[in-house]
């Protein structure tokens, strides 16, 4: 797509034309309809063309291409209309609205799927799940709806049969955040019976054709449409109904306009014509169709957020009213016993609507043959049906419940839809664009109740497009006092009146023939309108006009519409308005076991005899939501697309030029021309256009000081050049080209970003200079908590060891107060310094012949470090126990004369332990012997031969010794160049006394006196060598054993300790 257009393309905005005339106008529409061009601007109102045929016009680098530009930065576009309408609600925050309008088969609601198509695809850059999830739910809404509310029909494949309008919710960030969609007017009598050539709703053909056999089997239903009575007359067409892809882009290509195809307006039609047989398909691909159709409905559903079970529900309901549409009811004769009644043909029919509405089949088979109704005295009565009422009760049961399924659907998708968890407060007011796609102006061989409120709709919208567009225009040039040209036009004003005035309008005669008592008949109704309306203008009828026989008596009226004459037969007209289903189906549905289908009957709770208001009638409740339906729109900045068909054939190409002349008449565009080439494309207030485009002038920012707002606006325009392109009228600023306001935008466009450096610096300055003042403080408050909480922590400490000097204990029972985190190495440092103290004045205490002893316990419990529990530090160390008479009193004295002459010979000068052992030797043979220990040698006695001396190792070359951890004496002493020594400590007193760490405590802290190494290990298992073998010693405690014992085996010694 090219980003300009060269002039043989015509003219991209009727108001450039050189004279505004029709033939100018139709000229330059063909033109461009010719080149492909199917877009063309009115101002800001773009014109649209159905070309029947897939155009390279979407797509992401369409979208890219409009994406962020003003309006006439880029050929007409449905996307540069989305994007002015959100970017307007963007700038200014005001809530905007997009409304397609035009004939049926104009291509409204494929117009309506770009606009979502390209909101979807500009917003949410950050990828924001929530916004994520609305957007899926925006475009699959589509889908679905499409599925339940559209339909076949002789001039459109997927013709809407409800009208549609999308609120979109937008945060302060331009994303969507939720939605609201408003449905009007369902078709529902489409349920029920369809012209030659239509079909029923899509749901019912996707359901039959697109469901898997088992679940076909437990709805009791056949893949055959023709089977049914309410699918029969479409059963061998397909549907036009295309759905969203999970990329958000509809799945037909990048154009989709082949969508619509009803007839023109004010033109009769004899037949379907060619164009039905073109569009007839066969049932292979009608199946094909519906089938896919049916799987990207349960997708889009699914996506949404529909429960499973929710989706079983409604497959079951519209299994329900198949199956109610083939109940048939035969009279049964009187055979003298019984009377008479009505009885339904097929009962298995009964089974199976009870077993999918989940109610019990006795109340739904009464339901059907009789009603139920109360008496004056609030007695109930029960009424039998003659067939034609069973048959009305019957339809009328199967077009309320599928419009109230239709209801719960859009119900449910607004529940998902909607803003979740928004605080105006805390977010901000949502801003808002709604999207209008609703039906256009149709005219049938046979036009009824459906058709006359359709067109109802279409003139209201008209009204407001000619108010807002027309005649609030003209009225605000006069008002602001501004020369211009008046424009005449065309106001329908007159024909709103003629339908919805109170009293006397159409409706309102129509609600009070509803309403009155007795017998009032479609015909009486006529007669009343030709009573109130005899002399308007655009009413008549065959009673008013004789001649027209075009028209019935006693059944048609006309309206001269302002898109042209729609005749309109009154036959059933009382009935649709009026609405009325029995009560007894309501209650029967609302105490359904199915939650989903109970929900959809809230009235069915109400008691028979209960006396309440009046409803509303259907043609009240249209009127109420479209009055509701224009000020909404009124309330918002209206964008405009005006859709045209160019020919009756969908025949790409070709157009048909008094077709579209007609279309061009009734939709007022030439008037819109004259209006915007003899008018201003913008007006703003004075306050808001400075507001906006002050930084675009030296004498206006910040402030101006100029006599006033218009002054000020003057000097701007003045600047810039600009002052000859707008009239200042006394309120507002009237702007006459759009490309002065684009020009400004640009201007402002470049001065933002230096605005917004120069906000940000300063702004950042500030934030600098307050976080510097917070860090300055915090750091002040800091240091006088540190301060604070040191002085009360040494406070504690001096507090908790104020009696830390008075003995025995010294502080040991006291607890330190846990320090701040900037203390802990100085409490860490006290600690230790407190230790040495406290161990400094226990060690004052101590005789000094008792330092010995205290340096060898110390030792012992230095080497030993906690893996030998029971080591005795509790007693006394005697050391040289063989010269004790308690331990040695047969032999002590032997023991002194050996001692003293190992003294004499060695001049060794203190004993440092002394003690009977067990010893085992490498012949694992072991003997009782003597140990001494010198500070000069190691000496292995025998005891039986007077403590001669069998061994003399010097303590230089003792490198170390092992023990175990349990109460055992066994000691291993090895020494350099030497085999190991085994030995067991014994016959001590008391018996068994624990002595291996009195020698380990003095062998250690004498090694440690010499500067001499001493490994000591503690195992249970104690590797050694006996002249190069290696063995291991363990200990085997033994309550029986009455003496310490070595026992040899395989290269092991075994401790058999006597374990008491």
């Amino acid at each position: 797509m090219e980003d300009h257009e060269g002039p043989e393309c015509g003219k991209a905005d009727f108001v450039l034309l050189d004279q505004v005339t029709m033939e100018d106008f139709m000229r330059n529409l063909q033109l461009r309809f010719e080149k492909g061009l199917i877009y063309t601007y009115i101002g800001e109102v773009l014109v649209s063309v159905n070309p029947y045929k897939q155009l390279p016009l979407y797509g992401p680098e369409a979208i890219a291409r409009y994406q962020g530009r003003e309006l006439y930065e880029r050929p007409p576009h449905l996307y540069a209309v989305a994007n002015a309408a959100y970017r307007a609600m963007k700038r200014r925050a005001r809530d905007t609205c997009i409304v397609i309008s035009g004939e049926s088969g104009a291509g409204k609601t494929e117009a309506s799927k770009h606009i979502m198509q390209y909101i979807a695809a500009v917003t949410n850059p950050s990828q924001r799940a929530e916004v994520e999830r609305v957007k899926d739910v925006l475009l699959k809404s589509t889908c679905v709806l499409e599925a339940f509310g559209n339909a076949r029909t002789n001039r459109n494949h997927n013709s809407s049969r409800f009208g549609k309008y999308m609120d979109i919710n937008f945060d302060f960030k331009g994303d969507p955040v939720g939605g609201h969609i408003h449905s009007y007017l369902l078709e529902k009598s489409r349920v029920l019976k369809q012209h030659v050539g239509e079909r029923n709703f899509h749901a019912f053909y996707q359901l039959l054709r697109g469901c898997e056999e088992q679940e076909l089997r437990s709805l009791h239903l056949e893949r055959n449409p023709a089977l049914y009575n309410f699918t029969r007359q479409g059963a061998g067409l397909s549907s036009g109904a295309h759905c969203v892809s999970a990329g958000g882009s509809v799945g037909r290509g990048p154009a989709f306009w082949d969508r619509d195809s009803r007839r023109g307006i004010g033109t009769p039609r004899a037949g379907p014509g060619p164009a039905l047989a073109r569009v007839v398909k066969s049932s292979s691909q009608a199946l094909e169709s519906d089938e896919n159709s049916h799987r990207a409905v349960t997708e889009a559903m699914r996506v949404i957020g529909f429960q499973c079970e929710e989706v079983e529900t409604v497959h079951r309901i519209l299994a329900a009213i198949l199956h109610l549409g083939n109940i048939e009811f035969v009279e049964t004769e009187d055979n003298g016993l019984q009377k008479g009644g009505l009885a339904v043909a097929k009962e298995a029919l009964v089974d199976h609507v009870a077993e999918l509405t989940a109610t019990p089949r006795d109340l739904v088979l009464r339901s059907l043959l009789a009603r139920t109704v109360a008496s004056g005295g609030r007695d109930l009565i029960e009424k039998g049906h003659t067939v034609a009422e069973a048959s009305y009760a019957r339809d009328a049961c199967a077009k309320a419940v599928y419009q109230r399924l239709f209801e719960w659907v859009v119900d449910r998708i607004n529940g998902i839809m909607e803003a979740r968890g928004r605080d105006p407060r805390r977010d901000g007011k949502d801003t808002v664009i709604g999207v209008l796609d609703i039906y256009g102006f149709e005219v049938f061989p046979v036009n009824s109740f459906e058709q006359f409120c359709i067109n109802y709709c279409n003139e209201k919208l008209q009204q407001l497009f000619i108010q807002l567009i027309l005649k609030q225009e003209q009225e605000e040039y006069e008002r602001e006092g501004i020369t211009w040209q008046s424009v005449e036009y065309f106001n329908n004003a007159t024909i709103v009146e003629l339908v919805e005035r109170p009293h006397w309008g159409i409706l309102a005669v129509l609600d009070e023939a509803c309403s009155a008592a007795g017998t009032i008949t479609d015909r009486i109704f006529l007669q009343t309108l030709d009573t109130h309306h005899r002399h308007h203008p655009h009413y008549s009828s065959r009673q008013l006009c004789p001649t027209d026989k075009t028209m019935e008596f006693g059944r048609d009226f006309r309206i001269k519409h302002y898109a042209g004459d729609v005749t309109y037969s009154v036959e059933g007209f009382i009935d649709k308005n009026r609405d009325f289903l029995f009560q007894d189906f309501k209650r029967l549905l609302y105490n359904s076991s199915d939650p989903t289908l109970r929900a959809m009957w809230p009235d069915g709770q109400q008691d028979i005899t209960e006396v309440t208001k009046r409803p509303l009638t259907a043609g009240t409740i249209f009127k109420n939501s479209m009055v509701a339906l224009v000020e909404n729109l009124a309330s918002k900045e209206p964008f405009y697309v005006r859709c045209i068909k160019p020919n009756e054939d969908k025949e790409p190409g070709r157009l048909d030029e008094s077709r579209c002349r007609h279309q061009v008449s009734y939709l007022g565009l030439l008037e819109n021309v004259r209006v915007r080439r003899a008018g201003f494309a913008s007006r703003q207030p004075y306050p808001r256009f400075l507001l906006r485009y002050k930084m675009t002038c030296e004498y206006t920012w910040p402030n101006h000081l100029l006599g006033s707002d218009q002054a000020a606006v003057g000097a701007l325009l003045e600047q810039h050049g600009l002052q000859g392109d707008v009239a200042f009228g006394h309120t507002k600023l009237f702007i006459r080209s759009p490309r002065t306001l684009v020009t400004l935008e640009q201007s402002r466009a470049q001065l933002i970003p230096i605005i917004v450096l120069l906000l940000q610096k300063a702004w950042r300055g500030t934030l600098a200079r307050w976080h510097c003042r917070r860090l300055r403080a915090v750091y002040t408050i800091m240091r006088w908590f540190r301060r604070h909480k040191v002085r009360a922590h040494l406070a504690e400490l001096q507090r908790r060891f104020q009696a830390a000097r008075q003995p025995p204990l010294y502080g040991r029972d006291l607890e330190w107060p846990p320090p701040p985190a900037v203390l802990q190495p100085f409490q860490d440092t006290c600690q230790a310094l407190f230790c040495r103290w406290r161990a400094r004045q226990l060690v004052k205490n101590i005789p000094p012949s008792d330092m010995a002893q205290i340096k060898a316990k110390v030792a012992a419990m230095g080497a030993l470090q906690g893996l030998r529990q029971d080591w005795g530090c509790q007693r006394a160390w005697a050391r040289d126990y063989l010269s004790s008479g308690t331990d040695n009193p047969a032999a002590s004295g032997l023991f002194t004369q050996r001692l003293k002459a190992l003294r004499d010979k060695d001049g060794f000068g203190a004993v440092l332990f002394s003690s009977h052992v067990r010893k085992v030797n490498r012949f694992r043979k072991s003997r009782d012997r003597a140990l001494l220990l010198t500070d000069r040698h190691l000496y292995k006695l025998d005891p039986g031969r007077q403590y001669r001396v069998m061994r003399s190792v010097p303590l230089d070359t003792v490198t170390g010794l092992s023990v175990t951890s349990g109460r055992d004496q066994l000691v291993v002493l090895h020494a350099r160049g030497q085999d190991d020594l085994v030995v067991c400590l014994h016959r001590s007193q008391p018996p068994l006394d624990n002595r291996v760490g009195e020698l380990v405590g003095v062998l250690a802290s004498h090694c440690r006196g010499e500067g001499q190494a001493l490994e000591v290990r503690v195992s249970d298992c104690i590797p050694l060598s006996q002249r190069g073998a290696q063995r291991l010693v363990s200990v085997e405690p033994r309550p029986e054993q009455p003496e310490p014992d070595f026992r040899c085996s395989r290269g092991a010694f075994t401790l058999l300790w006597p374990s008491r």
